[in-house]
């Protein structure tokens, strides 16, 4: 519905004013996200240079994991800088152009992380339940396939969203109360109804987010009942713990995502927005931060090869 007291227009720019409420806070709030970036860049780049520089890792596991890697290195490089530009320096301004693209990629990312998600767990369902078939099913060609349709999914999902965005009309406010620009968040600020925009954007997250759930819940209701049956303490502990840090990352990521994305849409009255928006801003530096932490530590294979790299590296240095 159009505001009569306002003109309608394609804002050339968008200011993103941060975590609202909490401006005063700002440089202090910065001081972990930026090390908790940091951290994220070099826990990312280590692991997955590990993986592709060792060839005992070039295992469907380990394949997966690289790409979550390189998704997690996506995610928050495309929205930490520009968080820490404004917590630092108070540069809110985006143009038009470039916000969207940010509401592209944030989804995009995360809908390819989603999908790898369940290609883990798909991975484990087999190393563990199909013990036999597991080198024949997963091969190499076949893990690209399921990566690329992960990809071709998420672009087919969320490029919509670009275009739901275009077609709107926006009012002369174009204050963002948000650290980075996201669908809704965008959409907000528009003269003309949203409705379509709501109705999309809650159908993609219970149909894609719901089912990838679902899918990842089933293949671990098999691999827990597979665990269970092994004759060997040793066996069910091994599995447990492979699982473990699947279990861990997933936990990670869809718990701050579907808490974000249902306050963000049916708790806006709530709960205060800083803590939304807060919130929306751990999920996009936490998981990455966490995931090489959780692999590196809980896999022995990763961390010795880890440590061997460490050893010769130094051994050069002498």
């Amino acid at each position: 519905m159009a505001d009569v007291n306002h003109t309608a227009f394609r804002p050339g720019t968008f200011l993103l004013v941060g975590i609202p409420g909490l401006e005063k806070f700002h440089l202090w709030i910065s001081l972990p996200f930026f090390s908790m970036y940091i951290f994220a860049l070099l826990g990312n780049l280590v692991l997955l240079f590990t993986i592709v520089r060792e060839q005992s890792l070039h295992e469907p596991m380990y394949l997966f994991l690289s790409a979550l890697t390189v998704a997690d290195l996506l995610l928050s490089t495309t929205t930490v800088p520009r968080m820490l530009a404004i917590f630092w320096f108070r540069v809110g301004d985006i143009s038009f152009g470039a916000c969207i693209a940010q509401v592209f990629l944030v989804h995009f990312i995360s809908a390819v992380e989603s999908g790898i998600l369940v290609a883990m767990a798909f991975d484990r369902y087999v190393a563990i339940c199909n013990p036999l078939r597991y080198v024949t099913l997963l091969t190499h060609s076949v893990i690209w396939r399921i990566e690329l349709a992960a990809v071709v999914r998420s672009f087919c999902i969320v490029l919509p969203f670009v275009f739901l965005l275009l077609r709107l009309s926006y009012c002369r406010n174009h204050v963002i109360p948000h650290s980075y620009c996201e669908h809704m968040g965008v959409a907000r600020l528009a003269c003309t109804s949203i409705k379509v925009n709501v109705v999309y954007g809650l159908t993609v997250a219970l149909l894609l987010l719901g089912v990838d759930v679902v899918l990842i819940a089933v293949s671990y209701g098999l691999i827990l009942r597979a665990v269970f049956q092994l004759p060997s303490a040793g066996a069910r502990r091994k599995a447990m713990s492979t699982c473990g840090s699947h279990l861990c990352i997933i936990l990670l990521f869809y718990t701050p995502a579907f808490f974000s994305f249902f306050t963000h849409r049916f708790g806006g009255h709530s709960i205060p927005r800083h803590v939304h928006i807060l919130l929306a801003c751990l999920y996009v530096v936490v998981p990455p931060m966490l995931n090489p932490v959780i692999y590196g530590v809980n896999n022995k294979q990763i961390r010795e090869t880890v440590m061997s790299m460490l050893s010769w590296m130094g051994s050069r240095r002498n």
